[in-house]
């Protein structure tokens, strides 16, 4: 590995070994980007977030554990609704959900995407306004449709005939008439992994627009008459930097939007880009502020109205990792050291792919820090691995450690908000980590640790 590229790969905080791979500031001048935004080393050298010390968090919460930053995550959420102005603001509560953080969304004045049964029934155990909710998933049964219609949400995004069919139905039985987009699958692929790749042809997602499936899909619904056709809804992707996907998204789908104009003189009203916003895992990723992002997006879409000759429509996003992706860090504790003939030193931790599986499932990157102290020692490439029997069972796959890394450090993980918590297992019969919010100086838990007693009590033997 070449020097500059050890350096850009580096998350350390406090790091004090040769220049090349460090910068004489403290934690949010360092590398602000990765870390939540009250996260800072004390004199002595170990983090704290919202005015408390991992060792305090340690003693009372344990490890592992997902530490969230909630003034970082209410900042964010305000730096959306205020960026895009009069577009609704959804957080997609695919990428972390539970009721306290539903409460926050709804605090701070944005809207809630779920896509199951089971996301609704966490926004409305949290007393979220039904007509707030936004409900997607490309294989919706009838039963989370009639329970989405009896709540009565905002909008729900179709995504196949078979869902038409089932939701006219209900609609008919229920004297309902829901709000609903057409989500369109525009041919775009995105730069990212092919897993996380959502607007391409050969994917589960919505209708196709190449093959004329989603214009077909807003015929019927118009022409049928008891679905209330509001737009069109397309989501290129995850994880992306690079807007140059939403302009030919916006095009694609607002030349649909002028086709069934002119076929059925109905101009639709609202236009829902998605998400996919990314975030920094390491220090070679550079993620753009919702403010910059809201401009190019808007000028995006009033370009291509233009050119289409359309009214701006109501526009919607759903950002969910770029909400609270940065805003958690996950605290282990280091067990074993195992330096490997010259090859690498493995430092294993007490979690893993039950708590992380982005690593192994998507090949994804992140970074990590001593947390519990600084050091003057050489810098070590090191590989941070779970406590799972899977050889692929990876948190960190490099990252420049201290030499004098030892059993009873605390690592801490940055990033780790969006899709840790959400994907977590219990592989290896291992209970999954609580989530602690953090602020001013007082922590608590809002989603608790799992026992062994949790895990006994679903086998009924």
């Amino acid at each position: 590995m070449r020097a500059h590229e050890a350096g850009a790969l580096h998350g350390d905080l406090g790091y004090t070994g040769p220049a090349w791979l460090r910068t004489p500031q403290d934690v949010n001048d360092l590398v602000p980007q990765l870390w939540p935004r009250t996260v800072r080393r004390t004199e002595a050298g170990a983090l704290e977030i919202g005015g408390v010390s991992v060792a305090e968090l340690v003693a009372e919460h344990g490890t592992p554990a997902y530490f969230l930053d909630e003034v970082d995550l209410r900042e964010r959420c305000r730096e959306f609704a205020s960026a895009f102005g009069d577009a609704d603001v959804y957080y997609a509560g695919k990428s972390f959900l539970c009721k306290a953080v539903v409460k926050i969304v709804d605090e701070e004045g944005l809207f809630l995407d779920v896509c199951t049964g089971g996301e609704l029934a966490v926004a409305l155990a949290a007393g979220f306004p039904a007509e707030k909710i936004g409900f997607h998933g490309n294989n919706k049964s009838a039963r989370e449709l009639e329970r989405a219609l009896d709540a009565g949400v905002g909008r729900i995004v179709v995504d196949s005939f078979d869902e038409i069919t089932r939701l006219t139905a209900l609609s008919q039985k229920m004297n309902k008439r829901p709000k609903v987009l057409v989500r369109v699958t525009v041919g775009v692929e995105a730069h990212t992994h092919e897993f996380i790749a959502t607007a391409h042809e050969d994917q589960k997602f919505g209708f196709s627009l190449a093959g004329g499936a989603a214009f077909a899909a807003a015929v019927r619904i118009l022409d049928e008459g008891v679905l209330d056709l509001r737009g069109l809804h397309s989501h290129i992707g995850s994880q992306i930097f690079d807007t140059s996907g939403f302009e030919v998204a916006a095009r694609r789908v607002l030349e649909l939007q002028a086709q069934i104009r002119d076929a059925r003189g109905v101009e639709l009203e609202e236009l829902d880009l998605g998400g996919g916003f990314g975030i920094a895992y390491t220090t070679q990723d550079d993620p753009s502020p919702a403010g910059d992002l809201a401009k190019r997006i808007n000028k995006i879409v009033e370009s291509e109205c233009d050119l289409a000759n359309l009214r701006v429509p109501k526009l919607s996003i759903e950002p969910g990792r770029a909400i609270v992706g940065p805003a958690v860090f996950t605290l282990y504790e280091v067990g074993t050291v195992k330096d490997v003939d010259g090859i690498r030193t493995y430092v294993s931790v007490d979690g893993g792919m039950s708590d992380n599986i982005r690593t192994a499932l998507y090949d994804a990157s992140y970074s990590a820090t001593m947390a519990n102290r600084t050091s003057s020692a050489e810098p070590m490439l090191a590989r941070v691995v779970g406590k799972h029997c899977e050889s692929g069972d990876i948190v960190v796959k490099d990252e420049f450690l201290p030499a004098d890394v030892q059993p009873g450090d605390l690592v801490a993980v940055p990033g780790t908000g969006a899709y840790c918590r959400s994907m977590a297992s219990n592989y290896n019969h291992v209970p999954r980590p609580p989530v602690v919010a953090v602020r001013d100086g007082a922590s608590r838990v809002i989603v608790r640790r799992e026992t062994e007693d949790d895990l006994l009590a679903l086998d009924v033997g």
